[in-house]
């Protein structure tokens, strides 16, 4: 049972809640140990209330989990889990989260509560809602994201909530995209949004939001007001592995017909990760060494 309750609380998604540190590390604050340990714990809490959410998720989709060929082997779709310890473990998170959170900060803990609530309502109906679903869950990265800035004490960056907000689009648009090939006929009985969509309108979506991304990606880049804020010019230098990591992310929902986590392709695909990991140190470089 253990293991299965550690499953249906998907450490391995928690990388997600990296986005909590953004904007430490654009503030340039990453070298204040106070500031740095509050983000850390931060981080820490929205994965706790991320697993107490993903736990409820599964309790609500665990009939229609049994329609997908990957989800139909998870512990409450295939019925290794009874519902009581899930139930038990989702509200345990929720609620050691959420007063750590207010132990952090009452703001934090308000940006806290706004995840969850939006969460909750993804799971009960906004999934059903065309484009609304995508966006619901491009807002949890937001708030994550604004969040991160609150509980160090910093202005949340425009930039940084816009960027994210794209990002999120493009990567749930994508998701949506593998979901409806690898489903197939079956899609709409695993998630009945997917009937609204098609590949031609996700392309299109698709399309529109890789542009977006790094165009403003781009704009965050050379902006005179964010060089001014961050005392460097040389952030443009990142904007190459941005651009990779797009397109590459694009070549393999189209070629390779993945998509469908992208926390898995961050981890096994050794391009991708390579890019990130350029990325990041050319962020910190530009940042804190130049």
């Amino acid at each position: 049972m253990l293991r299965d309750l550690i499953s249906i609380a998907r450490p391995t998604q928690w990388l997600k809640n990296g986005i909590v540190m953004a904007a430490l590390v654009f503030a340039g604050e990453l070298s204040d140990t106070a500031k740095l340990e509050r983000a850390i714990l931060a981080m820490l809490l929205f994965c706790l209330l991320s697993s107490a959410v993903y736990a409820f998720n599964d309790l609500i989709d665990r009939e229609k989990d049994r329609q997908h060929p990957l989800k139909k082997d998870r512990p409450l779709a295939s019925g290794r889990l009874p519902t009581a310890p899930a139930v038990l473990l989702s509200l345990v998170f929720m609620g050691v989260g959420l007063m750590s959170a207010w132990w952090l900060d009452g703001y934090f803990m308000i940006a806290a509560v706004c995840f969850l609530v939006l969460n909750v309502f993804y799971s009960l109906f906004l999934k059903d809602v065309v484009i609304v679903d995508a966006m619901s869950i491009a807002l949890g990265f937001v708030i994550r994201a604004y969040a991160g800035a609150l509980v160090i004490g910093v202005p949340a960056s425009k930039w940084l909530l816009i960027n994210t907000l794209l990002l999120a689009l493009f990567l749930s648009f994508g998701k949506r995209r593998h979901e409806l090939i690898l489903l197939a006929d079956s899609a709409t009985a695993h998630r009945k949004i997917l009937s609204r969509y098609s590949p031609y309108l996700l392309d299109q979506l698709i399309g529109v939001t890789t542009a977006s991304v790094v165009v403003m990606y781009m704009l965050y880049s050379f902006s005179p007001e964010v060089s001014e804020k961050l005392g460097t010019q040389n952030l443009f230098l990142t904007i190459p592995f941005v651009v990779y990591g797009i397109f590459r992310y694009l070549y393999l929902i189209h070629k390779e017909e993945k998509g469908g986590s992208p926390t898995k392709v961050l981890i096994t695909d050794r391009p991708i990760l390579l890019t990130v990991c350029l990325w990041l140190l050319t962020v910190m470089v530009v940042l804190y060494w130049v």
